[in-house]
């Protein structure tokens, strides 16, 4: 199986959200699929399309550089994070000192077609995800901030509301970096647009790429959901699962459908291949995560032949890809202080361990590369 192994640097403190100045695809086309062709190939052209969109108004360019508060409202869900550009020039190794933890192993390759494709648009189309426990003078500063009218407020095409403010009051700005100075923030969403950022940067410092896209979100105050990635895999059959799950030393048990996807919890896993149904008791769960036993302990005892992991991030759409020759393995929902605890002791999760969701709609808010 083509498992991810690398680990992204490690950007060191103080934390930087810098002002930027955005650019905004118009509200009636933000979260329109319809509007990825604006960043489609050939990406050397992206910029002259955007410019022709702006000049359409189908895109518009925020006056002056600002950081902002962006707000949106999702299934009843709404989250608040700070957008700016993430300072990405200043690395290292030592734990005390690290500003942003990744969490995830990567593929280097498919960072480096990221940074690549970011290169030819000159453009952070979206933003990193980054989640920490923002300290309540930081909460209180935004909270004035965002007590004034939005300077942007719409329903999106793909129904999220949106709300935005942009921060232009030089103290104001000043007094948030003197807050996020110290700041750790658990990477959350992005970890290969995070690891090309990181390419980008040490390939051109000194310009623009010394900074990358990225949105920081406060898990007390307006939490992301947290919610697993499930697997099949196609290739192997359920046979193989519950052999190789108890070679790993759990106890696999035969049950109905209806009981076994009610046992799906922290220390419980379910495999199925739609007609049969287990569930599955590892040991030591409370130190490990659910999804880093399954990497670690079972998929290496598969036959050969189960060589591909397909992801899916509901249980509905898993399900739908489960088969005699294609079996699922359903996962609890992490916990976050248990992935923040694990990343911190200096552990980390396979590629595509955790969803938080929601996430922002493409094209609320963008970094152009043509403006510093």
């Amino acid at each position: 199986m083509d498992f991810a192994t690398d680990v992204p640097p490690y950007v060191a403190k103080p934390l930087e959200l810098l002002p930027f100045r955005a650019l905004m695809l118009a509200p009636g086309r933000v979260g329109d699929p319809a509007s990825a062709r604006a960043l489609a190939r050939p990406y050397r052209d992206v910029t002259a399309r955007l410019t022709t969109w702006i000049e359409q108004g189908r895109a518009a360019a925020d006056t002056s550089p600002a950081l902002y508060v962006h707000e949106y409202t999702a299934a009843g869900l709404t989250v608040r994070g700070l957008v700016g550009a993430l300072g990405m020039s200043r690395r290292t190794s030592s734990r005390a000192d690290r500003a942003v933890w990744p969490h995830e192993e990567i593929h280097p390759e498919q960072a480096g077609e990221l940074a690549d494709r970011m290169h030819q648009m000159d453009l952070n189309p979206a933003p990193i995800l980054l989640v920490h426990h923002g300290e309540p003078e930081l909460r209180a500063v935004l909270s004035d901030v965002t007590r004034a009218q939005p300077d942007w407020r719409y329903l999106d095409r793909s129904e999220q509301r949106q709300r935005i403010w942009a921060i232009r009051d030089a103290d104001t700005v000043a007094r948030i970096g003197t807050l996020l100075s110290t700041t750790r923030c658990l990477l959350a969403d992005g970890h290969h647009r995070y690891a090309a950022y990181l390419r980008l940067q040490q390939e051109h410092p000194g310009t623009a790429w010394d900074a990358g896209l990225a949105m920081l979100v406060d898990q007390v105050d307006t939490p992301l959901f947290l919610g697993a990635i499930h697997r099949t895999l196609p290739g192997a059959t359920l046979d193989d699962l519950v052999q190789a799950a108890r070679d790993a030393g759990a106890q696999v048990t035969a049950h109905d459908r209806l009981r076994a996807l009610g046992a799906l919890d922290s220390t419980h896993l379910v495999l199925t291949d739609g007609a049969s149904w287990h569930t599955v008791s590892p040991v030591d769960l409370d130190r490990d995560a659910a999804v880093s036993w399954l990497h670690q302990r079972v998929l290496p005892r598969l036959p050969s032949q189960a060589h591909r992991i397909e992801h899916h991030h509901n249980v509905e759409d898993a399900l739908a890809a489960t088969g005699a020759s294609s079996p699922a393995v359903l996962l609890p929902n992490p916990d976050f202080e248990q992935v923040r605890a694990l990343v911190e002791s200096g552990g980390l999760l396979p590629e595509k361990a955790t969803s938080f969701q929601p996430k922002p709609s493409l094209g609320a808010l963008m970094r152009p590369m043509t403006d510093g």
